[in-house]
């Protein structure tokens, strides 16, 4: 619209409400049709999405039950504050008793108290524990402080943990073994530039711990002892020991872990521990996807409702019946549990009443459970060459859900559609604004040109009132 018109001033119309009214009559039956088809194709996508993530949540219920690890799981029980355990399926059924006779304990020395102003003495310091160890380098000016952080720096030091403890006495060098076990104690050598004595203690031979071999001529305690390397041990069933650098103990029994946690004394009860059978994961894998079934089942009704009392966003769509149809099909299928024998969802205890809602049989699944428990694991998880029913539905749904499936291509077509319809909503209300602005520009021209014409014919008349021997009739 043109930032300044004149309306009505020559003609005396009501212009404004004129080009209002012309621009009004095109715009009314566009932006019903744009409202509508907006409406519909958002609609649309809503109820469409809505019915994606409901086959989501249907698939992801029962991956639990595609997976062959959670099958046949063991119970552990008998944890205390003794010992924790975990246990594997390949943990036999069966009871033992553990007694914690030692834990393990990483290996910690310690100097004597130093000066933390003083230089240690230069020289090179090795230390060793296991398999591994690597060399500080120590100028003459280091303090203790110095060796303690060029140790922790050390790209090469994976096994020892340096500190600094300062007492009455001066500062104390601590190093700690990371690893627990006898076969991780430190072992500190020193070649002792200062003095040239490498076992002496004075200089950096300060720092010297080598108890390897008690008889050996090395064998030197210049550092003390705060804790020995010791190794966890374990007794099961009273007879049988074991000992590990660490306080977990994998394997000792067959599919089965147990941590050491506090020594056992005297007084003490022997811890029991016990492993059971544990297939609780199938009927709550099942009881999980009947619920979410049944969800997408009541949305699926509300989707395509078809009634005197409305219709449902996606009423006669073949898309929603297509689906439907085919998981309610998918409940019907036989699947292979081996020895010539199949299995279908009813007969572990899923059934459907006549409104297609699905309830679960808990007492007739457990018994089959109970029966045969290989079969169940087999109809869910399949076979190397052969899908279970989990991997069958994961791909039923997949082909509606997947990022390419059909349900995101009718979103995306949809998506498309309303891109469209907003571009076409833009260039509508271009071509009106050009014709509002036409329209004031032709009205405003005429009611020029009537202006004009009027003061033309005011311009005549007063003319010929003033001719000679024209006299005016009275009125």
């Amino acid at each position: 619209m043109p930032d300044l018109t004149f309306t009505g001033i020559g003609s005396g119309l009501k212009i404004s409400e004129i080009v209002e009214a012309i621009v009004g009559a095109e715009t009314a039956p566009y932006v019903s049709r744009y409202n509508k088809q907006q409406a519909k194709i958002t609609t649309d996508i809503s109820a469409i999405g809505s019915l994606k993530s409901a086959l989501e949540s249907v698939a992801n219920s029962i991956d639990s039950l595609a997976d062959s690890d959670n099958y046949q799981q063991r119970r552990a029980s008998g944890a205390d504050d003794f010992v924790g355990l975990s246990a594997s399926k390949d943990a036999q059924v069966g009871n033992y008793s553990v007694k914690v006779d030692a834990l393990a304990q990483s290996h910690k020395v310690m100097s004597a108290g130093i000066d933390g102003e003083e230089a240690i003495g230069e020289g090179t310091l090795n230390i060793a524990v296991a398999d591994s160890d690597f060399d500080i380098n120590v100028s003459a000016t280091d303090t203790l402080s110095d060796i303690r952080d060029a140790i922790n720096d050390s790209v090469d030091n994976d096994s020892v943990i340096a500190t600094i403890v300062t007492d009455d006495a001066g500062q104390h060098l601590i190093m700690t073994s990371k690893e627990t076990g006898k076969d991780n104690a430190i072992t500190t050598t020193v070649t002792d530039v200062s003095d040239g004595n490498n076992i002496d203690n004075l200089g950096l031979s300060r720092l010297a711990y080598d108890v390897s071999d008690p008889l050996a001529a090395n064998h030197i305690k210049n550092l003390s002892q705060v804790s020995a390397a010791l190794d966890a041990q374990i007794t099961i069933d009273g007879t049988l020991t074991v000992t590990n650098s660490t306080n977990v103990f994998k394997e000792v029994i067959d599919g089965v872990d147990i941590t050491a946690k506090k020594l056992h004394e005297v007084d003490d009860d022997i811890s029991k521990v016990s492993f059971s059978e544990n297939n609780t994961n199938i009927q709550s894998g099942l009881v999980g996807f009947v619920e979410s079934y049944n969800q997408l089942q009541e949305l699926s009704k509300q989707l395509g409702a078809s009634s005197e009392n409305g219709a449902g966003a996606l009423a006669g769509d073949s898309l929603l019946r297509g689906v439907m149809s085919k998981i309610r099909q998918e409940f019907t299928e036989n699947f292979d549990i081996g020895n010539g024998n199949t299995l279908s969802l009813s007969q572990l205890g899923v059934t459907s009443d006549q409104y297609g809602v699905l309830s679960l049989d808990t007492e007739m699944l457990n018994e089959f459970i109970s029966d045969d428990v290989n079969g169940v694991e087999q109809f869910f998880v399949g076979t190397s060459s052969v899908d279970g029913f989990a991997a069958s539905f994961e791909k039923l749904t997949s082909f509606y859900t997947d990022s390419d499936g059909v349900i995101q291509s009718r979103i995306d077509s949809g998506t498309s559609q309303l891109d469209r319809l907003e571009d076409d909503n833009i260039a509508f209300a271009r071509r009106m604004d050009s014709l509002e602005a036409r329209l004031y520009s032709q009205y405003n021209a005429m009611d020029l040109l009537v202006s004009q014409l009027n003061s033309t014919s005011s311009y005549i008349m007063a003319q010929l009132d003033n001719m000679p021997g024209v006299v005016r009739k009275s009125k």
